[in-house]
C-alpha cells in the first residue's frame, strides 16, 4: 500500500508533465500561427465578394492572428518553466503559475493545476528537509 507522500509526489510529477506538455503544444501551435500569418499563407486581407453590399471594405485579420500566436508562445515557456519547477520541487508559485499558463491546452492545463494544487504541502515538506 502506497503511502500519502508517495502519493503526493506521484501527482506533482504528473502536474509537472502534462505541464511541460501542455506548454510544448501551446509554443508549437503559437508558433505555426504566428509563422504561418507572417509568411503570408494565412492571407492578412480579406476583401468582401463583389457580391456584397459595401465590398470596399476590407478586413484585416494580420494583427489578430499575431496577437493570438504570440502570447501563445510565451504562454508555453512559462509552462514549461513551471513545470520544470515543479518536477524539481522548487517554487511552489511558479509551479502553480505554470499549470495555469498550460490551461489554454484543455484538459492537460487543468489535470495541470489540480495535481500541482494538490500537491502544494509537497514544496513545503521539500523545504523542511533541506533546512530552509
Amino acid at each position: 500500500m502506497e503511502s500519502s507522500g508517495s502519493h503526493r509526489s506521484g501527482l506533482l510529477t504528473a502536474g509537472g508533465i502534462l505541464s511541460i506538455v501542455g506548454g510544448a503544444l501551446e509554443m508549437i501551435s503559437g508558433a505555426v500561427v504566428t509563422a504561418l500569418t507572417m509568411s503570408g499563407v494565412i492571407p492578412g486581407v480579406f476583401h468582401l465578394p463583389w457580391w456584397m453590399p459595401g465590398n470596399r471594405f476590407e478586413i484585416h485579420i494580420m494583427p489578430s492572428f499575431t496577437y493570438l500566436g504570440v502570447p501563445l508562445l510565451v504562454l508555453g515557456i512559462i509552462a514549461i518553466v513551471g513545470g520544470v519547477s515543479a518536477l524539481r520541487r522548487k517554487s511552489f508559485g511558479l509551479s502553480l503559475a505554470g499549470a495555469i499558463c498550460a490551461l489554454p491546452s484543455n484538459i492537460l492545463g487543468i489535470l495541470a493545476v489540480i495535481f500541482v494544487a494538490l500537491s502544494k504541502r509537497k514544496f513545503s515538506a521539500e523545504r523542511k528537509e533541506n533546512g530552509i
